[in-house]
């Protein structure tokens, strides 16, 4: 009984071994729920490249923005689950299912973690020609008169605008937000002079830093960024435990068959771990590598929703 058991068990699991070892026998589909620009859509043709050298097979990117990435993630969600679609998401894809009421699709259950990218702390910056050098220097002038400085964001419910929720209600000042709704022209503002500050992730407003165009004043990570040094954390200014990580994840359609995922992850930590490429992902995409296990994202993405998710249900914050 017992070897029949047995002998059933591996006429099951030979299939899925076969089907591992010659994939992919087609062209592979990489989800990215944003337009062309930004962060994902570039990791994940950088990747898409790699791949398609190293597995003779093309890597196509599919671009499905729309509603802070919910319309491409759904789209992913309901792709089959044969290891030839992949999602590539951002940091608000923690965030989306506190954030958006009755989303088609459930975060952690839907999909099979395949890998943590990177990440990379927020930074709060300002024009250079503001007379702001510091986090408390902003602080000071928005006690002083509640609501005369401004900042924006990439969108209500962003870790950006959490995290300026969070200093608010730590610091006991008011300062006004500025929704966007990307990086880019939430930036051009800002060297516009439209808004005071900006708050995004240090692979958005680094470039800008370093250009003298804009003039950090805060990292949220626990220690200061290797691509900012001389900019004090939020900690070091007076806010204990106040940090932001936006980061970059991979993930699969629930039900994946796992001898594809485990292939596909050790092709992604050779690609990510050749020079060129590491010297892109940490010098232009501004990222600290992770180059995870899928267990490492499981874990991640659980702790960013709890702890965003209770942030934005205790102060009532909605989408745009």
């Amino acid at each position: 009984m017992m070897h029949r058991l047995l002998m059933g068990a591996l006429l099951v699991l030979a299939p899925l071994a076969v089907a591992a070892q010659d994939w992919p026998t087609k062209a592979v589909r990489f989800v990215v729920p944003f337009p062309p620009g930004g962060s994902v859509d570039p990791l994940a043709r950088l990747a898409g490249a790699k791949l398609g050298e190293s597995l003779k097979q093309q890597f196509f990117v599919e671009n499905k923005p729309g509603a802070g990435g919910t319309v491409g993630t759904a789209f992913a969600a309901k792709a089959p689950a044969d290891g030839y679609t992949f999602l590539f998401v951002f940091d608000s894809h923690g965030v989306n299912q506190a954030l958006v009421p009755n989303l088609p699709f459930d975060t952690a259950r839907d999909f099979d973690p395949v890998m943590l990218v990177g990440t990379a702390p927020y930074a709060i910056a300002t024009q250079a020609a503001k007379p702001w050098r510091s986090f408390a220097d902003v602080v000071s002038a928005s006690k002083a008169k509640p609501d005369s400085v401004s900042i924006g964001s990439i969108g209500n419910g962003t870790l950006g605008h959490l995290l300026l929720v969070m200093a608010q209600q730590s610091g006991g000042f008011r300062i006004t937000h500025a929704p966007y709704r990307g990086g880019g022209p939430m930036v051009q503002d800002m060297l516009g002079g439209q808004i005071d500050l900006g708050v995004g992730s240090v692979a958005l407003l680094a470039p800008q830093v370093r250009g003298g165009k804009l003039r950090a004043v805060a990292v949220a990570g626990e220690t200061r960024s290797v691509a900012l040094p001389d900019v004090p954390t939020l900690i070091e200014q007076g806010f204990p435990g106040l940090t932001a990580h936006a980061w970059w994840g991979i993930f699969a359609p629930a039900g994946t068959p796992k001898p594809i995922l485990e292939k596909f992850h050790a092709e992604l930590v050779k690609a990510f771990n050749l020079p060129d490429v590491r010297k892109t992902l940490t010098e232009t995409l501004g990222m600290d590598l992770a180059v995870s296990s899928p267990d490492q994202l499981r874990k991640w993405l659980a702790d960013e929703m709890q702890r965003w998710g209770k942030i934005v249900k205790d102060n009532g914050i909605r989408a745009d």
